[in-house]
């Protein structure tokens, strides 16, 4: 009996012993997976926290930054307008150098003694920049007509006449931009000596001219309006002038020809004295403008043919040494002597007239009376050559030659 309880009691321990265990087995697995879950969701919160930590210690590092460099900011933004500064001066720079910044560019025009305005402000700014030290008044007086004179003394090709014209121009933006080299004052000390030289072979100059061109100068600058056209200094054979058009004015002849021509700036003034010679009772005719080189060389071939070439070269020119070639000449006539070209136009109500006004007009009589000696032609009280209002009246003035007002500058 005993032995029977005392089995009954170890088998119901055993049970409740195995029964135990289960129960913590079934515990510890159904505690993994809510521990599993936890630690996904805490690593997860982890993870979500961790940017957070991550980003406030950012900040505060950025802000430790900040406070160690309070003007680093500023400073860049500083930087970054200096940097456009210098760009943009680096730019201003460049255009200077390469094409002049355009309030100062050169102008396109042709410029002479008496004219002022900024165009003439431009050129004596560029000049400047080459060494030269011309007062910025924007008048082209006699300093800075001796100063382009010498610097175009420096260039074989140009001519030394103390005109800005294209001619002139290129050769100084060559200079600006550092193609050419420029000594300011040593051009003009080198013509006189090639004057000097000159000097000494006039006559033999003037026999070969006789024959031909000698030693004859071809001009650079052709297109300038105080051009000077003479025996020493001759167009090129292929230059047309600019801007040839037709006046509105009288001409003996109905016949569309070249010689109707010249160029607009002489046509226009031409115009302007035509119509005040009708106001004043004066009938004016235009009998001959424009002159191509190759009309020339014909016609001075036949003068020669017919007088000799010496005798024609006192009264025609050879071809490259007309005037006529350069679209700024018109010789004018009255019907009192049958519209021809003699000296006896000077006599005429016409002539009269002419010899007192046409410097109004920016006109010159090119061949005076008394002057052949330096022009090398007779006179031609006919022959009216336009060189600009200025220059015309101080030539008037001074009783002298174009020839003359060139020498003496």
């Amino acid at each position: 009996m005993h032995l029977k309880n005392f089995m009954i009691i170890s088998l119901t321990a055993i049970i409740i012993t195995g029964c135990s265990n289960g129960e913590e087995s079934s515990d510890e697995n159904a505690d993994e997976d809510p521990k599993t879950e936890h630690t996904a969701e805490g690593d997860d919160k982890a993870n979500k926290e961790k940017p957070d930590e991550n980003q406030s210690n950012n900040d505060e590092q950025s802000d430790e930054t900040r406070e160690e460099n309070p003007n680093e900011d500023e400073g860049n933004e500083k930087g970054d307008k200096q940097s456009d500064e210098e760009n943009k001066e680096n730019d201003k720079g460049s255009k200077d150098t390469h094409s002049y910044k355009d309030d100062k560019a050169l102008p396109k025009v042709t410029l002479e003694y008496g004219d002022q305005g900024n165009k003439v402000k431009n050129v004596q700014q560029a000049l400047n920049k080459l060494g030269y030290s011309l007062t910025l008044d924007g008048k082209y007086g006699w300093t800075m007509v001796w100063v382009v004179k010498d610097f175009q003394a420096q260039f074989n090709e140009l001519q030394v006449d103390g005109i800005y014209g294209p001619g002139t121009r290129a050769y100084i933006e060559d200079a600006l931009a550092g193609n050419l080299e420029v000594q300011p004052g040593s051009g003009m000390k080198a013509d006189q000596n090639n004057k000097d030289s000159t000097n000494n072979n006039d006559q033999s100059s003037d026999q070969n001219n006789q024959s031909g061109h000698g030693s004859a100068q071809v001009i650079s600058d052709p297109s300038a309006v105080g051009v000077l056209v003479n025996k020493k200094h001759h167009l090129p054979a292929d230059y047309i002038p600019p801007n040839l058009v037709v006046p509105d004015v009288r001409f003996p002849f109905t016949e569309d020809l070249p010689k109707r021509q010249m160029r607009q700036i002489a046509a226009n003034a031409l115009e302007k004295m035509f119509a005040a010679a009708d106001q004043a009772g004066v009938d004016l005719f235009a009998q001959s403008g424009y002159r191509s080189y190759d009309r020339q060389e014909a016609i001075f071939a036949a003068n020669a043919r017919e007088h000799g070439q010496k005798a024609a070269n006192q009264f025609s020119a050879q071809p490259g040494e007309s005037e006529h070639q350069t679209g700024l000449a018109m010789d004018v006539t009255s019907a009192d002597i049958n519209f021809r070209l003699t000296t006896a136009f000077a006599n005429t109500d016409e002539g009269k007239w002419v010899a007192e006004h046409a410097s109004d007009y920016g006109f010159i009589i090119r061949y005076p009376k008394g002057k052949t000696d330096i022009t090398g032609y007779q006179y031609e009280p006919w022959h009216l050559r336009f060189v600009g209002r200025k220059v015309a009246k101080y030539i008037d003035a001074n009783n002298i030659t174009l020839d003359e007002y060139w020498h003496d500058q």
